[in-house]
């Protein structure tokens, strides 16, 4: 077994672009949202309170961001009573609510996007438009 593993990783330019994807979805579905985009250790990268968006979920947002990149999974799936255990155990840092996705480019979770301040259906729409713009990127 090999010591070592080729990566890859998402650049401040590729965060942008999703940022700008995800905000060009929410202005054309009227839903103005806070956008966060982290990288696969689940730090902040790129953020965006839209005008409207509510305040609160700019930490949802976040929450969601770093749980998809944590996990490599959408957030919304993580079975019931393990999230409650998840979300007390990390301090609310591990979340459930849809709307944060992997990002995911050949196999490797190379970040996340996580979405919040309309319908949990809303918020996933926009993060998965925001995947839809960084080449190769696994869509849910």
């Amino acid at each position: 077994m090999a010591d070592t593993v080729a990566s890859l990783k998402l650049t401040s330019d590729g965060a942008m672009k999703l940022l700008h994807a995800a905000m060009a979805k929410a202005k054309e579905m009227g839903v103005p949202q806070c956008i966060a985009v982290v990288d696969a250790g689940g730090q902040l990268l790129a953020f965006s309170r839209m005008d409207g968006a509510f305040a609160l979920s700019i930490d949802t947002a976040l929450m969601k961001a770093m749980t998809a990149a944590s996990y490599g999974v959408p957030t919304g799936d993580i079975a019931a009573g393990i999230d409650i255990k998840l979300a007390i155990a990390t301090q609310g840092k591990r979340i459930n609510l849809p709307g944060g996705l992997p990002v995911i480019v050949d196999g490797h979770v190379i970040g996340a996007i996580g979405v919040g301040s309309g319908t949990g259906e809303q918020d996933k729409q926009v993060a998965n438009a925001a995947l839809g713009s960084l080449a190769g990127a696994k869509r849910f």
